[in-house]
């Protein structure tokens, strides 16, 4: 288990899936978790479950809302030593009957909620003095492209190279902050849940696209929180910048099956 003792951490988007999963994780490695969700009541259930912590409900793209939250973290707590940035929404369907509402939804929470959550968490970081680590949970969409999500792919993408940008601004200013993103596959939560009432099963779905992972099975969310867990670590000091995909071997090439 790593260690997080005395650590605060900042995790949006933990009502549920990967959020819920890395509130656990680094509630059992002794971090002082601050689970921030639209989703109140489910920000409070992942509370419950690590034992103690805080649960607001927060709107990622409320510039005043981030505003006040680490405002009051750096006051009642004295530092700010992770954040994570989990909240995601998705849109599926034909790229020419995209909305611009869905684009504009989707790129409110996946972009411009990562955007407001590193600016805020940098200067209070700062402030604090103790540089922390920022993790923003991308997608292997935002990586390559997929005809149905396009939408999905320009916001995730855009965390990708936000990220970096963030990793450079740190280190050009020696604040001690890291920034990384992680890119996950396939991952069995309830962001699956509309494209499973597409398929006969919930099963059939997941075996469908599993057949799509060279490793052969979907992700967990655990599978991404082990990975956010790492590069908040110590563990992963001399690592910053980089875009990490949790995926299988999703992106790694074509399995020797579609070439034969």
């Amino acid at each position: 288990m790593m260690d997080f003792a005395n650590k605060v951490i900042v995790i949006t988007g933990g009502a549920s899936g990967i959020g819920r999963a890395a509130a656990l994780s680094f509630a059992h490695g002794g971090a002082t978790v601050i689970v921030v969700d639209l989703n109140l009541d489910g920000a409070r259930e992942t509370i419950s479950r690590c034992g103690g912590g805080e649960a607001h409900r927060l709107n990622v793209a409320d510039e005043a809302a981030w505003e006040e939250l680490c405002a009051d973290i750096l006051t009642r707590h004295g530092r700010f030593d992770g954040l994570i940035n989990c909240a995601g929404i998705g849109r599926a369907g034909n790229f020419e009957e995209l909305s611009l509402a869905d684009w504009t939804a989707m790129l409110d929470v996946n972009l411009t909620g990562v955007f407001l959550g590193c600016k805020h968490a940098v200067r209070t970081m700062r402030k604090a003095g103790n540089g922390g680590s920022i993790v923003n949970v991308s997608s292997i969409a935002g990586l390559v492209g997929g005809d149905d999500i396009a939408g999905y792919c320009g916001s995730k993408g855009g965390v990708t190279t936000l990220s970096k940008a963030v990793a450079l601004h740190c280190t050009r200013y020696k604040t001690g902050i890291r920034c990384n993103s992680v890119h996950p596959t396939y991952v069995d939560s309830e962001m699956l849940d509309p494209v499973a009432a597409l398929f006969e099963s919930r099963q059939a779905m997941l075996d469908g696209m599993a057949e799509a992972v060279p490793i052969g099975r979907v992700a967990v969310p655990q599978d991404i929180a082990n990975a956010i867990l790492f590069l908040s670590s110590d563990a992963a000091s001399m690592i910053t910048g980089i875009a990490l995909p949790v995926d299988g071997g999703q992106l790694a090439g074509i399995p020797s099956k579609h070439t034969t």
